[in-house]
């Protein structure tokens, strides 16, 4: 029996960049009152995590108390957050427990070399950017690039590079001119780029400390976990994970985790 249950976000949980569907809300809600520790991670910032997943859970009935096992971490985990104790839900009752940030000239360096590499490749999109929204974006401990921006339609960023060969060659190219910095490709229009080290297997270590939980407890779902996909670096520390497609290959295994669940607790 494991005791957590960790996941990417987009093409995990949800179709890229929407709120989680009624069934994995409502399938994580039954988790965590199951009592598994539910640990959402992904390149997003925090304000995504809470439109994605948290405000979903709470439109479908879940409580303070169901929250408190519900362990946010963002950015690749260089970001942790958790609930506080409360009667009412609040969005003020999120704490952050730790941060690790990059430095402007990090930034900057970063951000140079992707907007550098796109270009020379043709990979540019900024006239297909909706009106405020950025194709590179600071998240304070990445800097993610969203060919098409955040707020492009889920047909145009499924279109734009099934086959991750755009993003591995503006990764290729990014990284012979900022080499001192990892670049994974994630989601569907994405790269993130990281310090060395500041990985998932950064984030997922930092989990099991905060949790006090030992690898084998914990059961991952990713739909990146090849080579130089962002969940890959998990599969390589020997976290047990399960190579999804879609919300729905997940839902279906989450169903299958509570049926043996509550076949333990009916025993």
């Amino acid at each position: 029996m494991k005791k957590v249950l960790s996941f990417d976000v987009d093409q995990t949980l949800n179709v890229a960049k929407t709120p989680i569907p009624d069934e994995i809300a409502d399938l994580l809600i039954a988790c965590l009152r199951a009592g598994f520790a539910i640990c959402p991670i992904s390149g997003q910032k925090f304000d995504q995590f809470l439109v994605q997943i948290v405000n979903r859970l709470v439109e479908r009935g879940a409580t303070p108390a169901d929250l408190i096992n519900l362990h946010l971490f963002v950015a690749q985990g260089t970001q942790y957050y958790k609930y506080g104790i409360s009667d009412q839900y609040d969005e003020k009752n999120w704490q952050q427990i730790y941060s690790f940030p990059l430095t402007d000239e990090q930034v900057k360096k970063i951000a140079n070399a992707i907007e550098t590499a796109a270009k020379e490749l043709g990979f540019w999109e900024e006239d297909k950017l909706a009106d405020g929204d950025e194709i590179i974006e600071n998240r304070l401990s990445q800097v993610t690039f969203s060919a098409l921006g955040q707020k492009a339609g889920t047909k145009e960023k499924y279109a734009w590079d099934p086959d991750c060969k755009k993003r591995e060659a503006i990764v290729k190219r990014a990284k012979e001119l900022a080499p001192e910095f990892d670049y994974e490709i994630g989601g569907t229009t994405s790269i993130n780029a990281i310090t060395p080290g500041m990985n998932k297997v950064f984030g997922m270590t930092h989990l099991l400390e905060e949790l006090g939980v030992k690898k084998e407890d914990v059961l991952y779902f990713g739909d990146m976990t090849q080579p130089g996909g962002n969940d890959y670096p998990v599969k390589q520390m020997g976290i047990d994970t399960i190579t999804v497609r879609s919300h729905e290959d997940t839902a279906f295994a989450l169903r299958g985790i509570l049926g043996i669940t509550n076949h333990f607790c009916e025993a």
